[in-house]
């Protein structure tokens, strides 16, 4: 296991002009599985692959990573209220959607995968009528592409950007996104 001292960009290609899929965070372990040409392909601890430079490779893994600073997740999304979206950005100085509960259940010491499919995968769906706070909703067509905290209510707190929002908001479930609802689901 290897790790990161500062917050690395990842990527779905070795080229810094790949798609940004996540960001590592300075003491989180990865393994690195290949090195080609000043890039290192690396797997986090939540199983998510991808490429990052290799010169950002250094110093041994923070034991305390995954230690708790919050009992809730919900919670903690609150104190992100405001902060901008990005694509594949985990921290308050940007943050997507799977990324904001990646990093909300992270908070609580409880790791979950980093994609809104994937986190879709991982839950058990629950109905609505039984769904509480907390709870998980994803949007999409043939996969989810995007996913909220259910608040209950009808309401949702998620990271955004679409026409006339950029960031994380509690937000009355948009039409638009009630008309793309896929599953409430519980982790």
């Amino acid at each position: 296991m290897q790790t990161v001292s500062d917050l690395t960009p990842m990527f779905a290609e070795p080229a810094g002009d790949a798609e940004r899929v996540t960001e590592l965070l300075p003491g989180e372990p990865v393994d690195v599985v290949e090195t080609r040409d000043g890039w290192a392909r690396v797997q986090t601890a939540y199983d998510y692959p991808g490429w990052i430079s290799a010169a950002a490779l250094g110093g041994e893994p923070d034991p305390a990573w995954l230690e708790p600073n919050a009992a809730d997740p919900v919670a903690h999304a609150r104190t992100l209220l405001g902060t901008r979206y990005l694509w594949g950005g985990m921290t308050a100085a940007g943050i997507d959607c799977s990324g904001l509960v990646h990093m909300s259940f992270r908070a609580t010491g409880r790791l979950v995968p980093r994609d809104a499919d994937q986190q879709e995968d991982a839950g058990s769906p629950v109905e609505e009528a039984t769904a509480r706070p907390g709870d998980l909703v994803t949007y999409g067509d043939a996969s989810a592409d995007h996913v909220a905290f259910w608040l209950g209510e009808g309401r949702i707190l998620h990271s955004t950007q679409r026409e006339g929002t950029d960031g994380v908001l509690e937000e009355t479930e948009p039409a638009e996104l009630n008309a793309r609802r896929r599953v409430i689901f519980r982790l």
